[in-house]
């Protein structure tokens, strides 16, 4: 009954912003890969792939304007962009039923390795290792897809984002795992063609 009700809010998405829709799906798909190459039981599987799948459900309460702007975000829009974390997880903990590891995903994906993320500002190994997994899984296919703003990133200048930022904005070791799971190439590597 849970999972059909968040289908529905899912699929509200979906209608509401296909980008972000698709993007949950693909987070998700990611993750699956991630859980098996950190040979996690079926049980964690299910919270890390269903929490990166949801992670971004709090957008359901963004304005459309908002989602769908072309532009960067006046300050006052990126505060209201900033709340989808907590939105989302009140939205999940509606859900008795719902494990607390795949709300603190969608809480927390956005917290930084370094104190300077959202929405509560937790650091290093306070921010639940799903949320620390999902952070990274989450920015990689945001720099690599299509955005009506802006063209996406190469693979390999998403990998050096993701190695630049890792210790600051990652947590390094699932960064490098997360790299060697899907055999990414930083650019100037000498497998890299450019």
């Amino acid at each position: 009954m849970q999972y059909t009700l968040m289908i529905d809010e899912m699929n509200q998405l979906m209608d509401k912003d296909s980008l972000t829709y698709d993007h949950s799906v693909r987070v998700s798909s990611l993750a699956k890969v991630m859980a098996r190459g950190l040979n996690l039981n079926e049980r964690q599987t299910n919270h890390l792939v269903t929490g990166c799948f949801l992670h971004d459900i709090g957008k359901l309460r963004i304005p459309v304007e908002i989602l769908n702007k072309t532009s960067a975000l006046a300050p006052h829009e990126w505060d209201l962009m900033k709340l989808h974390p907590s939105i989302g997880a009140k939205l999940l903990q509606e859900y008795r039923h719902l494990d607390k590891e795949i709300i603190e995903i969608v809480q927390f994906h956005h917290e930084r390795w370094n104190g300077k993320g959202y929405p509560t500002g937790i650091s290093g190994r306070n921010i639940p290792d799903f949320a620390r997994i999902c952070a990274i899984i989450d920015a990689f296919d945001c720099m690599v897809s299509n955005r009506p703003y802006r063209q996406g990133m190469s693979i390999g200048e998403a990998t050096n984002q993701l190695l630049l930022h890792a210790g600051q904005q990652f947590d390094e070791h699932y960064v490098r795992i997360f790299i060697q799971l899907f055999h990414l190439e930083p650019l100037g590597s000498r497998n890299d063609p450019k």
